[in-house]
C-alpha cells in the first residue's frame, strides 16, 4: 500500500499521492517553485499519523491556469428577460514531488528531577558558576526563586544576585532576590 498524504491548500483539503498533479484555487507561490502545504495526516502501510511535525509534503506549482468555462443563463418567461453570462475559475496546477521527510521532530525535554539539578549544577564550568550560589540555581524559575530566596543566607543571595547580574539578566529573579536581601539587612 503506497503512502497519501491529506494536506490543506487554500482552505480546502485534498488526498493527495507521490507524482500525482492535481488542480487548486490559485496560488502565489509562482510557477516552477516548490512550496510545503500544511499536513493534515500521513497515512499508508497500515499506519496513520494526525497531524505529524516529522512528515512534510514537498508540492510544485506547474503552471496557472483558467478552468473549464461556466455558462449562467436567467430567463423569466412572458417578460422576453434573458441574461447569460459566464465564470472561468483562476486555478493553479501543482504536482506533489514528495511525501515524507523534510521537518524535523522537535526534541522534547524530560522534567528535570532534583537529583538531575543538583549533578548539573555541579558540573557546570567554574567560571559559570559564582561561588557560593544555592545549589541548582541555574535550574531555578523567576517563580522558584521569589520561592526560596526568603530561606537562603545572605552570601547565597549576594551570589545569586552577581550570577544574575552576569548571566541571567532576568527582571523577577533581580527583583526578588534585591528584595529578599532588603529584608535580610532590615533585620
Amino acid at each position: 500500500m503506497s503512502t497519501y498524504a491529506i494536506i490543506s491548500v487554500g482552505g480546502k483539503q485534498y488526498r493527495v499521492r507521490e507524482g500525482e498533479k492535481l488542480l487548486v484555487d490559485r496560488l502565489a507561490h509562482g510557477e516552477g517553485n516548490s512550496f510545503t502545504p500544511t499536513v493534515l495526516l500521513v497515512g499508508g502501510g497500515g499506519e496513520t499519523h494526525i497531524a505529524p511535525t516529522d512528515i512534510a509534503v514537498t508540492a510544485r506549482l506547474v503552471a496557472n491556469v483558467k478552468g473549464e468555462k461556466i455558462r449562467i443563463g436567467k430567463y423569466r418567461p412572458k417578460n422576453g428577460y434573458k441574461k447569460h453570462t459566464g465564470f472561468r475559475a483562476s486555478l493553479s496546477q501543482i504536482e506533489i514531488e514528495s511525501i515524507g521527510g523534510g521537518k524535523k521532530r522537535p526534541v522534547k525535554s524530560e522534567p528535570k528531577s532534583e537529583a538531575k539539578s543538583e549533578a548539573a549544577a555541579q558540573a557546570a564550568p567554574a567560571e559559570d558558576r559564582v561561588k557560593g550560589m544555592p545549589a541548582g540555581y541555574e535550574e531555578l524559575t523567576v517563580a522558584a526563586i521569589k520561592e526560596q530566596s526568603s530561606g537562603w543566607t545572605r552570601p547565597m543571595l549576594q551570589a545569586a544576585l552577581e550570577y544574575e547580574q552576569a548571566h541571567g539578566k532576568r527582571k523577577g529573579a533581580l527583583a526578588a532576590i534585591e528584595g529578599a536581601l532588603a529584608e535580610k539587612e532590615s533585620d
